[in-house]
């Protein structure tokens, strides 16, 4: 089966039509023709080889959202039709302790949709069912890529900590995975505060926040200290680690989300005397991934996102590298 996609064919290159084979569908396996691909952070990242993992010719996406075109003759819970989703993990190995125990997120052998292997901007894409959900209904189809990804990253830990209603929550950073906190924060009932800059404060609220803080203001920082449950970092530059720890409460937990590629300098007193934590997760876990869309759909959860022809590849991931998403990006087929 031949599919057209669009690849870069070095690092930082534009993208260019591109055709491959597919070759013969595995029996645990389902192919998605793409109807819509969301484009996130970790696409330009790719592109860009800034983790020194990618593979040339190399063909971003994974956001992937489209319709069952084929399953294997192993499929049982997926049909031809099926609306679903597939985000950064296109299979797990479903043997190591990680898979047995449900953490499929951390499985060392899952497969990357878009590491060694060709994504979502294309016609048709690959991946072992185990990893492709099927969408609820009440789910927007056209806006529903960023959540599996962007979503499940900051819904993960709302799961994964066990996070009261009742708790106090920041986000610091209102971009494209910081936006969507504040929405899940809000829906799961917790009083949520905005760290960003000025010029994004009422944007905060209308998003959910229930009070926005200058991220850019030392004072304004050190006006919050004890306040955070849990504190999510949506941002991948450097911060003064120090100062956010200090907001925290006793037990309070800084959870790192964006890629930050220096390492975190940090005081280790403050971490001891109030017994707080430094932490990080990836996306979610595929049982994970399902109570996300499920709660997304509940209560009306999608991403603010500008959409993008297929063929505006190149004009979409330019303005994610200037900065100029507002606040995700969307490929539409042509």
């Amino acid at each position: 089966m031949k599919v057209r996609a669009y690849a870069a064919s070095e690092a930082g290159s534009r993208l260019e039509p591109f055709e491959y084979e597919l070759g013969e569908l595995g029996d645990n396996q389902v192919d998605i023709k793409v109807d819509h691909c969301g484009i996130c952070h970790s696409d330009l990242s790719m592109l860009n080889n800034d983790w020194g993992m990618t593979e040339y010719p190399f063909v971003p996406g994974h956001e992937v959202v489209g319709r069952i075109a084929r399953i294997g003759d192993r499929v049982a819970h997926l049909a031809a039709g099926d609306p679903v989703g597939l985000g950064w993990h296109s299979g797990y190995c479903m043997s190591c302790e990680q898979c047995l125990h449900g953490d499929h997120n951390l499985c060392a052998n899952a497969e990357g949709t878009i590491v060694g292997r060709h994504g979502g901007f294309a016609d048709t894409v690959r991946a072992d069912a185990n990893a492709v959900f099927q969408l609820p209904d009440g789910l927007d189809m056209a806006n529903a890529g960023p959540l599996l990804c962007g979503g499940i990253t900051v819904f993960n830990p709302l799961v994964q900590f066990g996070i009261s209603p009742t708790a106090h929550i920041g986000v610091l950073g209102i971009g494209g995975l910081g936006h969507l906190a504040l929405k899940f924060a809000r829906a799961w009932g917790c009083h949520v505060t905005a760290l960003t800059s000025p010029g994004k404060m009422d944007q905060a609220r209308q998003l959910g926040a229930h009070e926005v803080l200058n991220s850019r203001d030392p004072d304004s920082i050190a006006g919050a200290a004890g306040r955070f449950d849990l504190l999510l970092s949506t941002v991948n530059v450097t911060q003064d680690w120090d100062s956010l720890v200090a907001t925290l409460r006793p037990r309070g937990r800084l959870h790192v989300l964006g890629a930050v590629l220096e390492p975190l300098e940090l005081s280790v007193f403050p971490l001891l005397m109030a017994q707080r934590a430094v932490s990080g997760s990836p996306v979610g876990a595929p049982s994970t991934i399902v109570s996300m869309l499920e709660f997304a759909a509940r209560h009306d959860i999608a991403p603010v996102a500008e959409h993008f022809s297929m063929n505006q590849v190149n004009e979409a991931m330019e303005r994610l590298h200037s900065g100029q998403a507002h606040y995700r990006l969307i490929l539409d087929r042509d």
